[in-house]
């Protein structure tokens, strides 16, 4: 009887903890109501210096939209660097990106400027918005990068990562996802 009641406890305990070491959700997810326009300011593109919705800018069009926390993150950097490249590769469909800094640190816009020239970005626009995010957008705290894939204000795919976490694999996987927004050539 108390191998039995031992063996149940345990197993509540298993799924217990499965359920709170599940993935760490941030930003807007597959099947969640678009949250709509923010103005983060622009450091880089066209409207440099200037606060522009982005997401706005983009109307229908896939995007893929990146929260970011550390700008001098070589990973994050790969990450954009790779995102820039299959938005100019997917030129044809009108695909747009964009990397929000969620930080109060002044010092940033100098870093992400030189990320910019850095990774050689071309399409990719980066900007910055307060630590918190965009309030409807949900940024989770402890979320050092979030990526959401979008086309006509429909969620396809959503990734967060705490600091340090974010792979190789992890920016293939969310590079290969992109089919999910961008339409088949014909």
């Amino acid at each position: 009887m108390i191998r039995k009641t031992l063996a149940a406890v345990a197993a509540v305990g298993l799924v217990a903890g499965l359920v709170v070491a599940g993935e760490l959700k941030s930003g807007p997810q597959p099947g969640d109501k678009f949250p709509g326009a923010f103005h983060p300011l622009n450091v880089t593109g066209e409207s440099k210096g200037e606060k522009q919705c982005l997401v706005c800018k983009n109307g229908a069009n896939p995007v893929a939209m990146v929260f970011a926390r550390t700008a001098d993150d070589a990973t994050t950097a790969k990450l954009l660097k790779k995102l820039d490249e299959a938005t100019v590769a997917n030129e044809k469909a009108d695909m747009g990106s964009f990397a929000v800094f969620l930080t109060d640190d002044d010092a940033v816009k100098g870093k992400l400027e030189a990320l910019e020239k850095a990774q050689g970005l071309k399409k990719l626009i980066l900007a910055v918005d307060n630590p918190t995010g965009p309030e409807k957008y949900s940024v989770a705290k402890d979320a050092d990068v979030t990526v959401t894939l979008y086309v006509k204000n429909d969620i396809k795919a959503s990734y967060a990562f705490k600091k340090g976490e974010l792979t190789d694999g992890d920016i293939e996987k969310i590079v290969a996802d992109v089919k999910k927004i961008v339409p088949e050539a014909k």
